[in-house]
């Protein structure tokens, strides 16, 4: 009798469990990458667990928009970027912004070290390959107008998809806008010498900005504030073991990401990961600030018809103790 009130006890335990685990769906930007290392490490470790937080990590399709799916409430939240956020705002979708993923730009205008390229301005008259998106024109126009050069005489060439890097080493362009702790320490290990013109240091000419963040919908911030509290503060410790465990972190990606190499995911790790808090007071801390210049920024290049509500588009309310 008693063997059996055990058991009977056991099962009762873990249908509690099962029936109290809530469901979360997370939409990725793009495949398993150091962006997300934070994410799988919490799962890795059991800490959605703890929280009984069951996550569903979903890769996006070829055509969809991550922040119309959650603002649709078709994903509870997702990985998006602020210069996508703030366009998608004006436009009336529900997102807001609840962390900054890494907390300065990262990227930056890549050329071949042996063109001699000393400053952005001496971009002019050179080829650039990019995706023909309206962003990468007024941030490589105020670049180059910024430092001197001439705007009018770069030729924009659509590089489709590929291995970007071959791509600019056989001079199929000059340059490429990248993000550093992938393409940069890819060019890194294939003895690829590029000189890279970071916009962190352009900061006068393109005003810095979030890139990317972790969005959610305006519902699901009024509804579940309490699954949103405790998902953030297990997404806030697994960044914060990241930013301190880089080797071990890429292990954990690594197993996420098989078609990537470890040497690559430990050298974009040990890249990244100091950059996730850097000089924020926590990770994921946003500023208003930085939400207001660059929506500014975007206003003046007529990439936003009309000024825009900084203050609504983020908040710190579910990262700060």
């Amino acid at each position: 009798m008693k063997k059996l009130s055990l058991m009977v006890l056991i099962i009762m335990l873990v249908f509690s469990f099962s029936v109290s685990a809530e469901e979360v769906d997370f939409l990725l930007d793009w495949v398993p990458n150091t962006n997300h290392t934070g994410l799988f490490a919490a799962e890795e470790m059991g800490w959605f667990a703890e929280e009984d937080i069951d996550v569903n990590f979903i890769q996006p399709g070829t055509n969809m928009s991550v922040e119309q799916v959650v603002g649709a409430g078709r994903a509870d939240l997702g990985i998006s970027f602020q210069e996508w956020v703030t366009p998608a705002r004006i436009q009336g979708v529900p997102i807001v912004s609840l962390a900054a993923v890494i907390q300065h730009n990262t990227s930056g205008f890549a050329v071949l070290e042996e063109k001699n390229v000393e400053t952005p301005a001496d971009l002019s008259g050179m080829d650039y390959g990019g995706w023909g998106m309206e962003i990468e024109k007024a941030i490589i126009s105020s670049l180059v107008e910024g430092t001197g050069g001439d705007f009018s005489e770069i030729e924009f060439v659509n590089i489709g998809s590929g291995d970007l890097l071959s791509m600019l080493d056989s001079n199929k362009f000059d340059f490429t806008w990248i993000f550093y702790a992938s393409d940069g320490i890819q060019a890194e290990i294939r003895d690829i010498d590029l000189n890279v013109f970071m916009l962190e240091d352009y900061q006068e000419y393109v005003p810095d900005y979030y890139t990317p963040v972790i969005i959610s919908s305006s519902k699901m911030i009024a509804e579940k504030p309490e699954l949103l509290d405790r998902f953030m503060r297990v997404v806030k410790r697994g960044y914060e073991y990241a930013a301190e465990n880089p080797e071990e972190s890429a292990k954990i990606l690594h197993k996420k990401a098989p078609e990537n190499s470890l040497e690559f995911l430990t050298k974009s790790q040990k890249w990244l990961s100091p950059r996730y808090i850097d000089d924020a007071p926590y990770w994921g801390h946003q500023e208003l600030e930085v939400w207001e210049e660059f929506s500014e920024w975007m206003y003046d290049q007529g990439l936003i018809s009309e000024e825009f509500e900084a203050e609504k588009a983020f908040t710190n309310q579910f990262l700060e103790d």
